[in-house]
């Protein structure tokens, strides 16, 4: 009966199996029409469009390793690492020999995903055969294979296992559904600005502040007439916010096809730009700058003859006279035969965070830093590593003056439209030294007048001098402070006493920026002021280390002004009998002064007398009052 039964369907199977075989083959083909017209749509450069053929094509038939392949190399293009990877090895365990040609490009993704190891057994096995014969293809593998050869050993030799990569989008109040990218922000980390490309047409620079819950506020143009018509491109304000150095291409004052202008901030905005002339400017090529944190150095991108080959990073320092100087070339420790780019000095005025497409590395350009050393070279470049590092290209950085927060633009995939700007923490070999800053006001003690003063930051204990800074025509001033070492800040300006101050970051880095305002004492006979960072080894009348900072400062004073005759006087606390305590005193003024004299300051100008307690200046019955009366002072007797 069953037999029967089947007997009976034998007809309809046999018009179904026929119905299906058809549909069958008209679905094959359908779907290799769909797998060569991605092909096409790869070659003519429609990425997007190729993917969304090959998937079709897949629907109707899966198991074609043609079309997988195909897919691969359209999320490859697309730099969806991942995705490809799986598109490819999905074509393999279909047909290997299929894959054999697109092997080269699996190899590449699966580096693309940090699987750098298993990108370098897939090079190895390549060049062991008859493919690698030929000389383009066996170039571009042995390309490839020190690349992963690099990567492979670089992450043997990180420590630290922990870190993560998390990219934050600052979010839709900063960044919009067109381009945001090359960000600057300042040293207190309230103000980040940016270019934004509005609407694909035209480069503006954009700004946003810090709000009191530190969440960044609504995005703005930045006030005044910098902004034009034409493109406004890549640009760094200073940390003190107060200049803007940008690149603006095809000006009527320009000297070549993009120059570096500068812009200042006003009550009113920011003001037009002004070409920084000849001597930064060339007929070539002059962008992506960056000014030092003590505005004394501009550095920048240029193709002027006499570099290394391509795009090259220059320095150029300002002058006394208000002029930039000509610019310098950094050098082959930093520039190569390609193109550098993207420099970023850190707030600690020592790490330098650049581009190279040269230098070992992952991609066509990675991201490096360079450390100047004390000698002011710079220290051969590191790679910062992946994943900050891919084998796609990388761009701008910058880092705030925390040394971890960094700052960069890139096109993931929660952005709002196009490039957007992201925050993250940087990996410990690849942190900037921590700095801190003290910014205030100069002023005449006299007449409360602003005071456009110079102010000296030394190291405490050498008296080196670690940067000069000058205060604006306002007597505005910022003085960034790294970390790990015991400075002495002191203002100075003719026909005035100098004021120092003393910040201790040698051990002490959980320090919080101060606002310091500076009244200066205009000269005047017989006007004491004391020498409160002289120091002396306890009862005796040798000067500790920690004192030539403030002792160097007043040799200058003195070799600036030679007309200047001082007294150092010499003074105790109560404490002891008074006939040791004035020859203490005058044996540590005679100390000072000698100390002067082997500065080259002239024995006439100085003059010395210990007071012993005859002169306190607060109460001996207390310790912190018999503190202030051990000092050293000094008066002026002609000037």
């Amino acid at each position: 009966m069953l037999r029967q039964f089947s007997l009976k369907l034998i007809p309809l199977l046999l018009l179904i199996s026929g119905c299906a075989v058809a549909q069958s083959r008209n679905t094959i083909k359908k779907a290799q029409q769909l797998t060569e017209q991605g092909f096409i749509r790869l070659e003519e450069g429609e990425t997007i469009q190729a993917i969304a053929l090959f998937r079709e094509s897949i629907t109707l038939d899966s198991n074609q390793a043609r079309t997988h392949a195909g897919l691969g190399l359209g999320y490859a293009e697309r730099k969806q690492h991942e995705q490809a990877v799986r598109a490819f090895q999905k074509a393999r365990s279909i047909d290997a020999s299929v894959m054999q040609p697109f092997l080269p490009v699996l190899a590449e993704e699966l580096a693309g995903t940090g699987a750098f190891e298993s990108a370098l057994t897939l090079t190895d096995s390549l060049l062991r055969t008859p493919y690698a014969e030929l000389i383009t293809v066996k170039k571009y593998l042995e390309k490839k294979r020190t690349r992963f050869l690099f990567a492979v050993e670089y992450q043997s030799k990180i420590k630290d296992t922990t870190y993560r990569f998390e990219p934050h989008n600052l979010g839709a109040l900063v960044n919009s559904t067109d381009a945001e990218y090359l960000p600057s922000l300042t040293i207190d980390g309230k103000q980040l600005a940016f270019t934004r490309n509005r609407g694909g047409r035209n480069e503006d620079f954009f700004a946003t502040e810090l709000d009191s819950n530190g969440q960044w506020q609504s995005s703005k143009p930045l006030p005044g007439e910098v902004n034009t018509p034409t493109n406004e491109g890549a640009m760094h304000i200073s940390q003190d916010g107060e200049w803007m150095v940008f690149t603006a291409c095809s000006r009527a004052d320009g000297y070549g096809g993009c120059d570096l202008y500068i812009s200042y901030r006003t009550p009113s905005g920011w003001t037009p730009g002004k070409n920084l002339g000849g001597r930064i400017n060339t007929d070539q090529w002059e962008t992506q700058p960056c000014l030092s944190p003590d505005k004394r150095s501009l550095y920048f991108v240029s193709r002027r003859p006499g570099g290394y080959g391509g795009s090259d990073i220059y320095v150029s320092h300002l002058l006394n006279n208000g002029r930039w100087d000509d610019p310098i070339n950094l050098g082959p420790t930093i520039n190569t035969a390609g193109d550098e780019q993207c420099p970023f000095l850190h707030a600690d005025n020592q790490t330098l965070y650049f581009t190279s497409p040269i230098w070992p590395g992952y991609g066509n350009d990675d991201l490096f830093l360079s450390r100047k050393q004390a000698n002011g070279t710079w220290s051969a470049p590191e790679n910062l590593g992946y994943p900050i590092n891919t084998i796609d290209r990388e761009g701008s950085l910058i880092i705030a003056a925390d040394g971890i927060t960094a700052y960069y633009a890139s096109n993931r995939s929660d952005s709002h439209g196009d490039m957007d700007l992201y925050q993250f923490g940087l990996p410990a070999h690849a942190r900037s030294t921590p700095t801190y800053w003290v910014k205030g006001k100069i002023t005449d003690r006299t007449n409360n007048k602003p005071i456009a003063a110079q102010l000296n930051l030394r190291e405490a204990e050498s008296g080196k001098e670690i940067t000069q800074v000058q205060a604006d025509k306002e007597g505005n001033y910022l003085v960034t402070l790294p970390a790990g070492m015991n400075y002495l800040l002191s203002v100075r300006h003719p026909g005035y006493f100098f004021y120092s101050e003393t910040f201790e970051l040698k051990k002490n880095i959980d320090v919080k920026p101060r606002s310091i305002d500076v009244a200066l004492q205009p000269f005047s006979t017989d006007t004491a002021i004391v020498l409160k960072h002289v120091y002396f080894r306890t009862n005796r009348a040798e000067l500790s280390d920690s004192s030539q900072a403030e002792l160097i400062n007043l040799a200058e004073l003195l070799r600036e002004n030679q007309k200047l005759i001082i007294e150092i006087s010499g003074h105790t606390d109560n404490q002891g009998a008074a006939s040791d305590n004035l020859s203490l005193s005058k044996r540590r003024a005679e100390a000072v002064t000698k100390f002067l004299t082997d500065q080259g300051i002239a024995p006439a100008q100085l003059q010395s007398k210990g007071y012993g307690a005859t002169r306190p200046i607060a109460d001996n019955n207390t310790a912190e009052g018999r503190a202030k009366n051990r000092r050293s002072e000094m008066k002026i007797l002609r000037h």
